[in-house]
């Protein structure tokens, strides 16, 4: 096998940044919530900090943005996406922000966005 055999942007246990942005997110449901705008990595360890949701909106126009913890995702190849165990009216709820109003993504907000969703912030 060469390098050129191998897949550059995913393979079985690891998937490329390019291809994590833009999949769909659903709910447990199979209702489409959104789609990944972005994520957030953890400088220093490696991991992956936020899923940043883009919801709701019209074709993207007036969508706010959701940083969900990574773990509350789960990836599902049947649907080609990932699912959260998340209705609309929680995530309607959840913490967010409007395009060109980005938080400061530091512990204290951090804990903040863990926490709605009941999870300790580990870093």
């Amino acid at each position: 096998m060469t390098q050129t055999d191998i897949a550059t942007d995913e393979t079985n246990r690891l998937i490329a940044s390019n291809k994590v942005e833009g999949t769909t997110v659903y709910n447990r449901e199979g209702e489409k919530l959104g789609s990944i705008y972005n994520f957030m990595v953890d400088k220093r360890s490696g991991k992956a900090e936020y899923a940043v949701l883009q919801f709701g909106g019209l074709l993207g126009i007036g969508s706010d943005y959701y940083p969900l913890p990574w773990d509350v995702l789960t990836y599902d190849t049947d649907q080609g996406g990932y699912v959260v165990g998340l209705d609309k009216a929680v995530l309607e709820k959840a913490p967010r922000y409007a395009s060109g109003n980005e938080p400061t993504f530091d512990r204290e907000y951090g804990r903040g966005v863990y926490g709605y969703y009941g999870i300790n912030y580990p870093f």
